[in-house]
């Protein structure tokens, strides 16, 4: 893990909170970026501060993703940084009286715009051939759940965990991929009078930042998120201990390992 300085960068979302103010504060530092969101005053504030070009563009359609990848390519020359960051409140409810048109259209977000993002950005990155990274927003509900009856958005951060790790397997070294991870931090996701009570945005760019500039796999910032976390991690590690078969046992059952086997095989012969 190196440092690298992004002279350009795209940013999902980047109208407001989380996503606009890493923008900003990348074109304080001379960056050029482009901020991608839907129409709407937040939109055009964003194309008036120096460095930030603000771009239209709807996440859930991946001809518009692609319309965005083109436009930075465009204006830029290359792309050092993307940050797949647009998202929206969850649906809520008890998992089984949601809506599940509604789910579907959560997750056409959440989950399958980030997914476009990487569609369309990853390929373009691997041909410029110089250091990058794409940074997908996940969250706390990557790994727990943070707020109960909100199921579409915990499944589709959890979602957007697997993807992002699955991404960094198909990347070749000079693009890193990662995942940021933010807590409760005071943004536009949910009504002002119980998001206010996070942290706030500029403390929160002020952790993260300089995670991202080191290309950290993942992104942290909310301390207590490990008690969760372990709560869960400790439950899981109580199962295998009393119930799985010991790794020296299993090692014939190792995906990874059998893999790598029968790679190191066919290669000999």
């Amino acid at each position: 893990m190196t440092d690298f300085a992004p002279r350009t960068a795209v940013i999902t979302g980047g109208a407001s909170g989380i996503g606009l103010g890493i923008a900003k504060r990348l074109a304080a530092s001379g960056a050029k970026v482009m901020v991608a969101d839907l129409a709407g005053p937040a939109l055009n504030r964003a194309n008036d501060i120096d460095n930030i070009t603000a771009q239209l563009c709807d996440v859930s359609d991946l001809a518009q993703v692609e319309a965005l990848a083109e436009a930075a390519f465009d204006q830029f020359g290359s792309v050092d940084l993307v940050m797949n960051n647009a998202g929206q409140g969850g649906v809520r409810g008890k998992m089984w009286e949601v809506d599940p048109d509604a789910v579907r259209a959560h997750f056409d977000v959440n989950y399958w715009g980030v997914w476009n993002g990487c569609r369309a950005f990853a390929p373009r990155l691997i041909a410029q051939d110089t250091p990058s990274a794409i940074y997908n927003t996940g969250s706390e509900n990557s790994w727990f759940c943070a707020v109960r009856q909100t199921a579409a958005y915990i499944a589709a951060k959890h979602a957007v965990l697997g993807m992002t790790e699955s991404l960094r397997d198909d990347l070749p070294d000079h693009v890193h991929a990662g995942l940021i991870i933010p807590g409760w931090v005071f943004t536009p996701l949910g009504p002002e009078q119980f998001m206010k009570f996070g942290m706030d945005a500029e403390d929160y760019v002020d952790i993260v930042l300089p995670q991202i500039l080191s290309r950290r796999r993942f992104v942290v910032s909310h301390g207590y998120n490990q008690i969760r976390i372990d709560e869960r991690m400790d439950e899981l590690a109580a199962s295998y201990e009393a119930y799985a078969l010991p790794p020296k046992d299993d090692v014939k059952h190792d995906v990874q390992l059998v893999m790598e086997q029968l790679r190191r095989a066919a290669s000999s012969e």
